[in-house]
């Protein structure tokens, strides 16, 4: 199934997904933001947020991504290489006490990028099948001791990202609570893909379509995704 197959049904472009996710994080939350789509959340913090973002090689409290050539520091990047601003009060850490800051249970969210996901909230997202090797980074430490794992997936391009059973390797295991995907939200509890949101236009039976996962509504229902930013690149149109 693509966009083509439904004309009336748009879907949330990878900056759409960013701001969807970016909705969830509260004031005094501290976030680690992975490569990727992730990374695009920190466009949406505003300057007078108390949010802050975390890169595992041992910064704290940095701004968004940098945007233009002329905001480019090369001595300020996350763990991902991303370049990204400063920001007042922001912290730099040796990387033992950044990885102490993960294990202890500090970061309420983090937000990956998967190549899989499992209904039972296993992650894969380290390593591709031909692939001479993977990367693993931080990405386990992350997924076992966030408070929050919360994964952000094109569902529409690319099938098989949403399994009963992973045939990838694996990240870790049962760690997933939220999928934020081009056309809704996903919540996972105890075993089960319960979906909280879906894009306007899309039904329960066209997401399920995407997936061999079996698909429950939310008790309360499904509501409509809610993007709350003009921008224009957050929606592939119908």
């Amino acid at each position: 199934m693509t966009p083509a197959q439904h004309p009336s049904a748009p879907s949330l472009t990878r900056v759409g997904i960013a701001r969807r996710i970016s909705q969830d994080f509260r004031e005094g939350d501290v976030i680690n933001l992975g490569v990727g789509v992730p990374m695009l959340c920190s466009l949406f913090i505003e300057d007078d947020e108390d949010i802050f973002l975390h890169s595992e090689h041992g910064v704290l409290g940095h701004g968004r991504q940098a945007r233009t050539q002329d905001e480019v520091d090369p001595s300020l990047a996350t763990a991902g290489r991303q370049p990204i601003i400063p920001r007042p009060g922001m912290v730099v850490m040796d990387h033992a006490e950044s990885f102490a800051l993960i294990r202890g249970g500090h970061l309420d969210a983090t937000i990956l990028g998967a190549f899989q996901v499992s209904v039972q909230g296993d992650l894969a997202n380290f390593w591709l099948p031909g692939a001479i090797a993977g990367a693993i980074g931080g990405a386990q430490d992350l997924a076992f001791c966030a408070r929050r794992v919360i994964v952000a997936m094109q569902l529409l391009p690319r099938p098989r990202r949403f399994v009963n059973r992973l045939d990838l390797e694996m990240t870790a295991p049962r760690c997933v609570d939220r999928l934020v995907t081009d056309i809704g939200v996903i919540d996972l509890e105890d075993g089960r893909a319960i979906v909280r949101e879906l894009v306007p236009g899309w039904s329960l039976e066209d997401a399920q379509r995407l997936t061999e996962v079996e698909l429950v509504a939310a008790p309360e229902g499904i509501a409509e995704v809610t993007l709350k930013s003009d921008r224009d690149d957050l929606w592939h149109a119908a």
